[in-house]
């Protein structure tokens, strides 16, 4: 909400650019998100045809119906919205969303075919292991333990200590922690689950994280120029 709408759209426009300035991207191996305000949606929509970039919303109702000012998955998936945000810290704390809504919410957006970015992560920093065993539990609890659904979702691992803050949580840190909860998901057969990281990340940070899908960028994002350079980060790496 840091954006009003025509600002947001004038800032996706750039966006698109950074985008289009790199064509290895059609190949498909980085995909790049955008999760703009529901207002934004229908507008974004078109000005994302026909680019690799993936329309996401930051949060969703959990079913059609008499639940007023919610936004169902249903009509995300009408609007081309490809993924959705669910469970971010911020809901977490002062929306008062627990496992359980959360776990409503992207059985219902699976069911829809939109794909649920779940936000995860520590509320404090704790030694790495401990620290993976709270993330796993959390993807656990938001799947209701139905692991089929776990093998449609992306997770995003944000330590919430780290969100907001001057500096990322170290790369060591975040790639111990992945790594433990990538043991812990390989027991039922997800090891390879896409897991990006949140909390602070910025250009620089992807080259040094070992086993890690991407990045969830924020502020840092305000400038296209710094999503662009992530990009190529991205890009490099899967070369």
């Amino acid at each position: 909400m840091y954006m009003g709408y025509a600002q947001t759209l004038a800032w996706l426009e750039r966006l698109i650019k950074e985008v289009d300035a790199r064509p290895a991207l059609a190949a498909g191996r980085v995909v790049p998100f955008v999760i703009p305000s529901f207002p934004v949606l229908p507008t974004a929509a078109q000005q994302l045809e026909g680019t690799p970039v993936v329309l996401g919303a930051q949060d969703c109702g959990w079913a059609d119906g008499p639940w007023t000012g919610e936004v169902s998955p249903s009509m995300l998936a009408e609007l081309g919205v490809g993924m959705v945000e669910i469970g971010h810290a911020e809901r977490r704390k002062h929306f008062a969303e627990d496992d359980a809504a959360i776990a409503l919410k992207v059985r219902a957006a699976v069911d829809h075919g939109v794909t649920p970015l779940l936000c995860v992560g520590e509320t404090e920093l704790a030694e790495p292991g401990a620290a993976a065993k709270t993330v796993f539990e959390q993807v656990a609890a938001a799947v209701s333990g139905d692991w089929a659904v776990a093998g449609r979702i992306v997770v995003a691992y944000e330590p919430v200590w780290a969100i907001g803050a001057a500096e990322p949580a170290s790369a060591d840190y975040v790639s111990e922690v992945v790594a433990g909860v990538r043991a812990l998901l390989a027991e039922h057969g997800l090891a390879g689950l896409p897991i990006i990281y949140g909390g602070s990340a910025k250009p620089g940070l992807l080259p040094q994280l070992s086993g890690v899908s991407g990045l969830f960028l924020g502020r840092f994002a305000h400038d296209p120029a710094n999503f662009g350079s992530v990009l190529d980060e991205a890009l490099a790496l899967t070369n």
